[in-house]
């Protein structure tokens, strides 16, 4: 049987596990169950209940507390890394190499990432070995309990670990699918990410985001969230759910109970919900509500405090108003409770180390994501444990959800993948096919004022001026393929008065000019104004449009930069900056495609939700 199957059979008892855990404590600490009472317990077979109260009876109490942490590790090998990677372990773990690491701990799980540190992800065929490495070290200790391997690949640019120089398929993110609206297409997407980190031995995906996105200043969701419609978010969520099955990968819904509508970034302080109860079900509860029907594994948490649920002011991660009362109890979720990382700022600037992952895990958390001080923190829980803050009851009703995961997801079974096979699995045409239609399905064509699209096909004589030394070079090169001559002008997100003014004196002659922004609309919630990078953007798009020459302004990355400029005749939103994202753009630009992405957002005061131009 897949993976997929018996994960879904598996959840068809969902009510079960609360008694099957139940059932499981009492036995776990002094005898297996016997057939009758692990029947009556789970309504099913004792094979898996058996051998999960098989395992923990064999589990010191460290053991235990070493499968509640997923910990990062520096280095592309298990045992084999540079010097830089040996520093950055014993930094944090007092070890040089990954493997060490893993014997050290025994940690329930280990997260990969590129762009914090420590390194992980290269090609293909390295990270299979990198994960049969961490694996191996795992399955060494007695008794032998695999690793659930995470990352976060959401979709779209800006969180996407395995990025275009890994050669995975970059799926649009999901605002743009909020913008194309076709659950479909939504699980497709899911599926192709699923099925290549499966490749290279990823068994979760710290996805899809499910937050409502009712902020347009949220500084840290975006377009990272499908958009601002609970129900449409609703069924692209349960669809990704459903696709990622389907690519044989367990998935986490992110980040309950809502990020949405903060204008605080939890990496760097603690966001407030002020949402009452009564809006807190009608918009941001549905999308979580609808992953969990459709079976979702694993649900995080957000470091936001929620008043309407906890009026102390706890953080959702550190709540058990939230975590056990709301979630657990009133939403029925079974699955593993995952706490977003807790060295953001959002959990470390008020817990210290030794006490966040304590209060996460009495709050209800299964797993505690990369502690900022590891040995701090695992002593932490393990005293706890010990002097008796925390129940070995509750203990091991975490303990036997992770494990249960791991066997519902056949990770106990099918640790190991082949690296050989990995680079073919990413090199699939007809992922990269499928990544390109459903992109071109994302665009919204927002103003159409002077009817300049689509452009005449013909050579032209084009300048692409503004954000994204990527942006610019791609969206030139689509160009330059159609006989379009172009010039590049990048300026960053902060143009320099020099950047404008160099950017003005090349628009003269030109028969068009194309201007990418990203977030030309930001407001600093800490001063209420404009940010310098959204003036500095606004400057040279308003000088722009003040040349001879017509401008097209393409917002890449949140939809609402119009704003800013509202007086621009043509503006489109990409909603991110993919390789297939920036080939969509030019598409619609010379009618190849017809616009038919439509604002999964409203854009105060300009635009409803759901606007969106075609020709």
């Amino acid at each position: 049987m897949s993976r997929t199957t018996l994960t879904r059979c598996g959840r068809l008892a969902a009510a079960g596990l609360a008694a099957a855990v139940a059932v499981a404590m009492p036995y776990a600490a002094t005898h297996a169950a016997g057939p009758e009472e692990a029947t009556a317990a789970t309504g099913k077979t004792p094979t898996q209940h058996g051998k999960i109260v098989s395992l923990m009876q064999h589990m010191s109490v460290q053991q235990k507390v070493g499968q509640l942490f997923v910990i990062e590790v520096y280095g592309r090998d298990a045992n084999n890394v540079s010097d830089a990677a040996k520093t950055g372990n014993q930094k944090l773990y007092g070890v040089d190499t990954p493997a060490q690491a893993i014997a050290k701990y025994q940690p329930g799980g280990v997260i990969y990432f590129t762009t914090r540190g420590p390194d992980n992800i290269g090609d293909p065929a390295q990270v299979a070995t990198l994960s049969n490495g961490l694996q191996q070290a795992a399955l060494q200790q007695r008794p032998k309990i695999p690793l659930n391997i995470a990352v976060d690949q959401e979709g779209g640019a800006l969180v996407a670990r395995f990025g275009p120089a890994s050669g995975a398929t970059q799926m649009p993110g999901q605002m743009a699918l909020g913008a194309n609206g076709s659950t479909a297409d939504a699980a497709r997407s899911a599926e192709v990410i699923g099925t290549e980190l499966a490749a290279v031995g990823v068994t979760q995906d710290y996805a899809p985001v499910a937050d409502v996105n009712l902020n347009p200043n949220n500084p840290v969701i975006g377009i990272r969230s499908p958009g601002a419609d609970p129900a449409a978010v609703s069924d692209l969520v349960a669809a990704e759910v459903e696709g990622f099955d389907d690519g044989d990968l367990s998935s986490i819904a992110k980040h309950f109970p809502g990020h949405g509508d903060t204008g605080t970034d939890s990496h760097y302080g603690l966001p407030e919900v002020t949402h009452t109860r009564e809006q807190l079900e009608e918009i941001d509860l549905p999308p979580f509500k609808a992953a969990i029907d459709a079976g979702i594994d694993a649900i995080m948490t957000a470091h936001v405090t929620v008043p309407a649920i906890d009026p102390t002011g706890e953080p959702a991660t550190m709540s058990e108003p939230i975590l056990t009362g709301l979630l657990r109890e009133e939403m029925g979720f079974d699955g593993l409770i995952v706490t977003d990382a807790l060295d953001m700022q959002g959990a470390a600037a008020t817990y210290p180390a030794d006490v966040a992952p304590v209060e996460a895990f009495l709050a209800g958390a299964d797993q505690l994501l990369i502690p900022p001080k590891m040995d701090i923190a695992y002593a932490a829980v393990l005293d706890a444990v010990e002097n008796g803050t925390i129940s070995r009851k509750r203990l091991d009703e975490s303990v036997y959800r992770i494990l249960k995961h791991k066997l519902d997801n056949e990770i106990f079974a099918d640790p190991y993948v082949d690296a050989a096979a990995a680079p073919a699995v990413f090199n699939n045409p007809l992922h990269k096919a499928d990544a390109q239609s459903i992109s071109d399905r994302t665009t919204t064509l927002v103003k159409n004022d002077d009817d300049l699209l689509p452009l005449a096909p013909g050579p032209k004589n084009v300048l692409v001026a503004g954000w994204g030394v990527d942006t610019t070079a791609g969206i030139a090169a689509g160009l330059q393929k159609r006989g379009a001559t172009t010039q590049v002008l990048q300026s960053g997100t902060t143009p320099t008065d020099a950047n404008i003014a160099a950017a003005v004196q090349a628009a003269e002659g030109k028969d068009l000019v194309v201007v990418p922004t990203n977030n030309a609309w930001q407001i600093n919630p800490a001063t209420g104004q404009a940010t310098p990078a959204s003036v500095a953007q606004t400057k040279l798009v308003k000088a722009l449009l003040d040349t001879d020459t017509p401008v097209v302004v393409t917002a890449m990355r949140n939809p609402y930069d119009v704003t800013s400029f509202p007086e621009a005749a043509t503006v489109l939103n990409t909603y991110g900056y993919t390789s297939h994202q920036l080939e969509s753009l030019v598409r619609v630009l010379y009618g190849e495609v017809d616009p038919s992405g439509k604002l999964p957002v409203e854009i105060p005061d300009l635009y409803p939700l759901g606007h969106g131009l075609s020709y």
